[in-house]
């Protein structure tokens, strides 16, 4: 069984909570951006990502906005069920932008990254990655990717909002962000079942295509606890 969940910021206890205890050994649980557990390189973050690594199911991220660039470029890339990651740990997987990956039997095209709000504000604090917002070699590559793959894939997992979501928790849409042009051409010509995302902080299946994930742990496919179904 495939996961999705929301920002995680390097908050262990979102890794402890009860609802965890669904995921089984075997499982996969992805994490829609703004990982967190590469920040700072204490030894209270070494400790945690062991403690992750004990894990009995693998966790996968896309990164978000607030990720240390730094950090995770240090990680050598290697090639991953069809598609280019960052190893982190024996079950902990980056997911690279602009890829399509076969997990549990599922198409999954992943595209971290994005434009936050106050980029100015982040920089001056020395919270600003210049690689947060994707290159156009990155675009170009999620383009290729998806043409390799006839334009179809199962599921689309982003950090940055899908087209138009950000008007539903009252942000105003950003008509000349990159990401929405890109992400607005996706949506057109790219058939799939459910494009997840996180950014907005809320657990909201928006439309019959697009669902905000933050806190809870849902099923990429079929009926979760609350009889929402996605399949």
């Amino acid at each position: 069984m495939i996961y999705v969940t929301g920002d995680t910021h390097g908050d262990m206890s979102r890794f402890e909570r009860g609802e965890v205890k669904k995921v089984k050994k075997g499982d996969t649980v992805i994490v829609c951006g703004d990982f967190g557990f590469l920040w700072d390189g204490s030894k209270q973050e070494s400790k945690n990502l062991e403690k992750l690594q004990k894990k009995k199911y693998r966790i996968l991220f896309v990164d978000g906005l607030h990720e240390n660039y730094d950090m995770l470029e240090q990680y050598p890339q290697e090639e991953w069920n069809g598609g280019k990651v960052r190893r982190i740990g024996e079950n902990i997987y980056h997911l690279m932008r602009g890829q399509v990956f076969t997990i549990e039997g599922y198409k999954i095209f992943t595209f971290g990254g994005g434009e936050g709000e106050n980029p100015q504000m982040y920089a001056d604090k020395g919270l600003w990655w210049p690689q947060e917002m994707p290159s156009l070699a990155e675009m170009e590559q999620a383009v290729q990717s998806l043409h390799d793959n006839e334009m179809t894939v199962d599921y689309i997992i982003t950090h940055y909002p899908a087209p138009r979501m950000r008007t539903f928790h009252d942000l105003a849409p950003l008509e000349t962000n990159m990401m929405e042009k890109f992400f607005e051409r996706i949506a057109k010509q790219v058939t799939f079942k459910m494009w997840f995302f996180g950014y907005l902080h809320v657990d909201r299946k928006i439309t019959n295509s697009y669902t905000s994930v933050f806190r809870e742990f849902l099923p990429i496919s079929g009926v979760d606890q609350k009889g929402r179904r996605f399949r």
